[in-house]
């Protein structure tokens, strides 16, 4: 039977006894609205550790848009019942108040990483983010963490974020789980209504052609033809698209500028933000 933890102490406490018996612990961050995605994250922790903790926390710091914040789906029993299945012995489901007891004024320089696609785009959001990890890191305190490969941009911030505060952890990142159409699996697809979702589905389709459009012509030309098409597509509209070096995040003009190439795109379906990304080259 899955465990359901509140607070960070009673958290501390259910882990200890694995902790002394020298068991391994993996952690898998979330913000619930759990799906098939975050379920293959967890299946990758239960087989690499002793213990799987899973959190369910909607984190209102990496909002900078209070509609969304109000508007991101919450399901925790569904949660938990997912869990349950997939091997998980521990969500910790914390408040706000327990996570902030109070302000967090702590700021992180994640220069350049955070200068590009959505630093820009959502100001704060990254710090945000931060803020919550190591928060989850120090209470939870893993030796392994797994995070999905489809917040690109997110993953590499949190690696250097454990570089620069020297955390004993180990980042796991996971490859983007996808529907049969291609979309990527993302909370916030559930937002969409089935007409969007069936629109939304252009945009992988136009990232995995990209890779075809890649080897006949050059990084800009395929950067452009991605944003045309996915915007030719009526009620989509592209708010980047960028061609970057998969370790720095810095936009590459062409494709001998690294041996790690990706492509990362946000797209806006309705009112709905939706986020994913290529690999052209690893």
């Amino acid at each position: 039977m899955i465990k359901v933890v509140n607070t960070k102490k009673e958290l501390q406490e259910v882990l200890l006894p694995y902790r002394e018996a020298g068991k391994t612990i993996g952690l898998v961050p979330t913000m619930g609205a759990l799906h098939e995605g975050h379920a293959s994250l967890v299946r990758r922790s239960v087989s690499e550790n002793d213990v799987t903790v899973v959190s369910d926390f909607v984190n209102p710091t990496q909002f900078n848009d209070k509609n969304d914040l109000m508007n991101y789906p919450r399901c925790l029993q569904a949660d938990c019942s997912l869990l349950e299945k997939v091997g998980a012995q521990f969500v910790f489901a914390p408040s706000v108040e327990e996570m902030y007891p109070e302000p967090d004024t702590r700021t992180f320089d994640f220069t350049p990483l955070d200068k590009v696609m959505e630093g820009p785009n959502r100001p704060g959001h990254f710090n945000g983010v931060a803020q919550i990890v190591s928060k989850l890191f120090y209470a939870v305190e893993p030796d392994r963490a797994y995070f999905g490969e489809k917040d690109f941009q997110q993953l590499a911030i949190i690696r250097e974020m454990v570089r620069q505060l020297d955390l004993k952890v180990q980042i796991v990142g996971c490859p983007i789980v996808r529907e049969e159409d291609g979309m990527a699996l993302s909370s916030r697809n559930m937002l969409l209504s089935k007409a969007e979702r069936k629109l939304a589905a252009n945009i992988s389709l136009y990232l995995f052609e990209s890779r075809r459009f890649a080897r006949r012509n050059t990084l800009l030309a395929t950067r452009q033809w991605v944003i045309d098409s996915i915007n030719a597509c009526q009620g989509l509209e592209v708010e980047y698209y960028e061609i970057v070096d998969g370790r720095t995040l810095q936009p590459v003009d062409n494709w001998d500028a690294s041996d790690y190439i990706v492509g990362c795109v946000t797209v806006h379906c309705g009112k709905v933000r939706l986020i994913d990304n290529i690999k052209y080259k690893e």
